[in-house]
């Protein structure tokens, strides 16, 4: 305790009461802090909602277009095997014939589940787990493998990282599929040259082997064949239809209708279908109908109504998905033509779109609390005192998340809005004080230098427990480790510098502010001291208020006097009725 006590004589004594009532150097500390802000917001990466290790990792996988299922079955148990050498995890599902990252089917695509170890049981992080096995698997040819962890919110998008769409706004009847894609892959070898993109790929392919059916129109009017009824006779042959079921030894079957395998094995067997005329005659279907070899998309996907490649992208190591977002639009302005514009996906479509939100809720929380002292002080310029003292506080955030390696996500910036209300708080308790000495009649000097001193040490009490508090999140590793680092790194850097800095800060701010308003009022004719509360400063006096008393006089002389004589009521006495006799009996 007596080390406390050297310490705040010390820090009253020998640091506020030379500084304390120069203005100039008090407003250069914080417009040095204010510059620091600047400077550090434009060095420390933005982002939105960061990724995390939730225990899985996602595989998708696609052999060469044509390949058949067994082939990518195939490559798919081989990839699995390599998954399970590798430290750190459980088990592997691996899937033939299903992409997860947009959701498409076809015989050269797979996917696989990848489940790692409990957090407490492993010494990598699935990011770490991702680059091992893409080490690993670099050997592995004649196909296109990519890893990638899910998303940082479920349902937002298939996986983490960036999610985009290079789209075809040409809006032409026929859309060139084949030109996309090479504008997609000249795009895609743009944004691999950027330092803030690490991986990028797209499962985009434009030859895809196909056959096309021509159909002779003028042909098969003349046979009387209806183009509908012979294409949905032929998707009935060629594919199946459910018609009905039947129950039979108490199971319900179900009865499709397809033609034999060996009917439709290769193309060549379409000469030995027919579809029957409107005449009810059997005709085949080369008589208006040939077969052509072509090559083209396996499915189809649009964005608003354009046709559309999907891209998906991780940030480079050290930089943040904002600034991936950024380059990404750097090289779309100069790579894409005309008529081609990016559409994003999934957390990626929130986070271009946030702009300064961030930025105005802050404002709304300084300005709500700015209010409420102005209430409390009963002044416009004492509040800025505390307000002008968060800008030390939000520098030490800034400073400390980037020296983490860290970004301005949504966790840092909530940690800087609960920095509002604690630093806030150290500055009302040193204002507070302060304003009463005041009032008492000290000079600001002394009342800034009094209200610093007694309450230096609770102040230092409460932060440092504070951020002894925050300490298990600045360390945290595990499920929600980045947002726990986040939000206690924020806390800590805040509020280390806030308190160590702005307690030497916040009186000379008081004694700035409280020089300027010292003798106005908020509203004409205020007074300061309550009739019912008088201090020893300004005691009670009766000339002051005269008429007041006049007032009370008269009351109590009314009060006082004697009640006035009751008056007589008259009389509501009422005379008694005569007597009625009563009446003979009637006759019989």
């Amino acid at each position: 305790s007596r080390g406390i006590d050297k310490i705040t004589n010390f820090y009253a004594g020998r640091l506020l009461k030379p500084i304390v009532a120069r203005r100039l150097v008090t407003a250069g500390v914080i417009g040095a802090f204010l510059f620091g802000i600047v400077s550090e917001s434009s060095l420390l990466p933005s982002g939105f909602i960061p990724g995390e290790d939730q225990g899985i990792i996602y595989a998708v996988l696609q052999t060469p277009p044509g390949s058949t299922l067994e082939y990518t079955n195939a490559k798919s148990q081989e990839l699995e095997r390599i998954a399970h050498e590798v430290e750190g995890i459980s088990s592997v599902t691996s899937v033939a014939g299903y992409e997860i990252l947009t959701e498409g089917r076809g015989s050269n695509a797979g996917t696989l589940i990848i489940n790692l170890e409990d957090w407490s049981e492993r010494s990598m992080t699935a990011s770490q787990i991702i680059e091992e096995l893409e080490e690993r698997t670099a050997e592995m040819t004649d196909i296109k493998l990519e890893f990638f962890e899910p998303p940082a919110i479920p349902g937002f998008g298939a996986a983490g990282g960036i999610a985009l769409r290079v789209l075809d706004e040409t809006q032409s009847s026929t859309p060139d599929y084949e030109r996309l894609g090479t504008i997609t892959n000249e795009f895609i070898d743009a944004v691999r040259e950027r330092p803030e993109v690490g991986t990028v790929f797209t499962f985009y392919a434009s030859d895809y082997p196909q056959y096309e059916l021509v159909i002779d129109n003028d042909v098969a009017m003349q046979k009387g064949v209806s183009i509908e009824a012979a294409l949905n006779n032929l998707n009935i042959l060629i594919g199946s239809t459910y018609e009905q079921g039947f129950v039979r030894f108490n199971q319900f079957y179900k009865v499709y209708v397809q033609a034999w395998p060996e009917f439709r094995r290769m193309p060549d067997d379409l000469d030995d279908l027919f579809v029957r005329n409107e005449e009810g005659e059997m005709v085949p279907y080369s008589s208006f109908m040939r077969i052509e070899r072509r090559q083209g998309l396996n499915e189809i996907t649009r964005y608003n109504l354009y046709p559309s490649a999907a891209i998906q992208l991780v940030p480079a190591a050290g930089y943040s998905t904002g600034q991936a977002i950024e380059a990404v639009r750097e090289v779309a302005e100069v790579t894409l033509p005309r008529g081609y514009d990016l559409g994003w996906e999934g957390l990626a479509w929130d986070e271009s779109r946030q702009g300064n939100a961030a930025l105005y809720i802050f404002l709304v929380v300084v300005t709500f609390v700015y209010l409420v002292l102005v209430a409390q002080y009963e002044s416009f310029l004492v509040p800025l005192a505390v307000i002008f003292s968060l800008p030390v506080g939000i520098f030490g955030s800034f400073f400390l998340l980037q020296a983490a390696g860290l970004a301005n996500d949504v966790w840092a910036q909530l940690g800087m809005i609960m920095l509002v209300g604690l630093l806030g708080k150290n500055a009302i308790l040193i204002v507070e004080f302060a304003v009463q000495r005041r009032h008492e009649g000290a000079s600001l000097v002394d009342a800034a230098v009094e209200a610093g001193k007694l309450r230096f040490r609770p102040i230092q009490m409460t932060s440092f427990a504070f951020i002894a508090g925050l300490v298990p999140l600045v360390v945290s590793h595990g499920a929600g480790a980045i947002g726990n680092r986040t939000i206690g790194i924020a806390g800590v850097g805040g509020m280390l510098l806030g308190t160590v800095v702005g307690v030497i800060v916040i009186p000379g701010l008081y004694y700035l502010f409280a020089k300027i308003s010292d003798g106005k009022k908020l509203l004409r004719d205020e007074v300061d001291t309550p009739l019912s509360e008088p201090s020893e400063e300004t005691p009670f006096t009766f000339e002051d208020h005269a008429d007041e008393l006049s007032l009370e006089a008269r009351m109590e002389e009314r009060l006082s006097a004697p009640p006035p004589a009751p008056v007589a009521e008259p009389s509501t006495a009422v005379a008694p009725a005569p007597a009625v006799e009563p009446l003979p009996p009637a006759p019989p």
